[in-house]
């Protein structure tokens, strides 16, 4: 796909023909109806009822309400000139105890979903899960469990074979270091244990449930489906060029990159990151055949980024700063990195505090593409968060947001300029919704949602991205 020179920073950048220009959201986050149609709980709905777990009590069982006001939203979609919808289809609505048969209704939904897209223009772009694990399988081990794996490979020919005839892109899980590390190590997501055997128990299950989903999804999709994963890798810088700092650097790459880019793209775990966990475990939970089926072919990686991690070394009689952009939870996320300090990266914050620095997105997206030039890439996720509401004439004006996204899709631009075969941008997210734990008090959405009504009002940012997904353009904020 061939791209003219680099353009100035001013000027405006043309992007490959064929480029996905798309949002994304999950399920949990947006559905409701959570007790609707044979949806059963899962580990969110648990999580949210537990006391002090989620901002303000907050939970999604009606969330942005996406279940009844499904065409509302696509019709959205279309006047936003979306190519593609990254959704996540949620298990236990269409599988209700995690095994067994499916549930028709929920399939039926899906169904619409898709048929609503296609009819739309809008290539649907389906994950199979975005973490919310149905609670009879958290009752009965969770990812700490070798058979939540083979459970998930179920479940995903289940949907791949009711689904495919409609959906032909899909990815298996979304950000499994944090239904790992999260949800099982610092325990600040669901369901909410803090055990570092149990989260590198629930890594090396997530790693071969997608493997095993892989392979089942492609003995009953049609020839020409793709088939993907969408990690959170970490873009990481020492705070100083001292060896210690950059040894450090070295384990969190291990335990928050490699952990899966390893087992996936390279066929195995790599060495530094077992030494470092040798006082945790010994690894025998990794039985013989399960790095093989682990490694299987992608047709494309899915790239998540928000923002940089900064880490340093640690002295013995120093507290480690945690400040790594994972909520505050009393436990480490990091097990065998436990001595490594995390630091804000500088510069302008959204209202997650996290750093805007579009550089870490071009780091990831050019040594991905050195490392396996081979594999396609799209940007699954890439957004800010940000206080934006109706002014006193009811337009939604986020400029921070507009000049967030450009930042960024100049990046990825830079990127594909320099050797990158980046295919596709999702900006996370197309509605502001349940953020996790920090309930419906942080914002990410082109479109604002008012609680309350539940009425959609898309902000000045997807009028923006609007231009950009018809045009394949990126002209500078506020350019005519």
């Amino acid at each position: 796909m061939p791209l003219p020179d680099p353009a100035p920073d001013t000027a405006a950048l043309r992007f490959p023909p064929g480029f996905h220009w798309g949002a994304a959201t999950s399920a949990y986050q947006i559905e409701g109806a959570t007790a609707e149609d044979g949806r059963t709980p899962s580990i969110w709905d648990t999580f949210c009822r537990t006391p002090g777990k989620v901002h303000g009590g907050d939970t999604g069982d009606v969330a942005a309400d996406h279940y009844h006001r499904l065409r509302e939203d696509v019709r959205l979609m279309a006047e936003l000139g979306l190519t593609a919808y990254r959704f996540s289809i949620a298990w236990p609505r269409v599988q209700p105890t995690g095994r067994g048969p499916a549930n028709p209704r929920g399939l039926d939904f899906y169904r619409r979903l898709a048929d609503e897209l296609l009819a739309a223009g809008i290539t649907p772009v389906a994950t199979l899960y975005h973490w919310d694990l149905p609670q009879e399988l958290e009752e009965a081990g969770g990812w700490p469990q070798r058979r939540t794996a083979e459970h998930f490979a179920a479940y995903a020919a289940l949907a791949g074979e009711a689904l495919g005839d409609r959906i032909t892109r899909w990815t298996t899980l979304n950000e499994p270091w944090c239904s790992a590390f999260l949800g099982y190590g610092s325990g600040v997501h669901a369901p909410g244990r803090t055990d570092p055997v149990a989260a590198l128990r629930a890594a090396h299950h997530l790693n071969l449930a997608h493997g095993l989903a892989v392979t089942a999804l492609r003995s009953v999709l049609p020839a020409g489906a793709e088939v993907s994963v969408a990690l959170n890798a970490h873009a990481l810088r020492p705070l100083t060029p001292s060896a210690a700092d950059r040894d450090a650097v070295r384990r969190i790459d291990a335990v928050g990159n490699r952990v899966f880019l390893g087992p996936m793209l390279d066929g195995g775990y790599p060495a530094d990151l077992l030494a470092d966990t040798a006082h945790l475990t010994d690894w025998s939970f990794v039985h013989s055949g399960d790095q093989a089926a682990i490694h299987q072919r992608l047709d494309w990686l899915g790239v998540n980024y928000y923002t940089p991690t900064v880490v340093s070394a640690t002295p013995e009689d120093a507290e480690p700063a945690r400040a790594d952009g994972h909520g505050a939870g009393g436990a480490s996320p990091w097990p065998g990195a436990d001595r490594v300090g995390f630091h804000q990266a500088p510069g302008e914050r959204t209202a997650m505090d996290w750093a805007v620095d579009p550089s870490g997105l071009y780091e990831l997206l050019t040594a991905l593409a050195r490392s396996h030039p081979e594999l396609p890439l799209m940007v699954t996720e890439n957004g800010a968060a940000y206080p934006d509401g109706p002014g006193p004439r009811g337009s939604v004006d986020d400029p921070r947001r507009t000049a967030y996204l450009h930042a960024h899709l100049a990046a990825v631009h830079r990127s594909v300029v320099d050797g990158a075969d980046v295919r596709g941008y999702f900006a996370w997210s197309l509605l502001d919704n349940f953020e996790w734990a920090y309930g419906y008090s942080r914002r990410f959405g082109l479109v604002h949602v008012d609680y309350r009504t539940l009425a959609r009002s898309p902000r000045s940012s997807a009028h923006w991205y609007a231009r950009v997904a018809r045009t394949g353009v990126l002209h500078p904020p506020g350019a005519g």
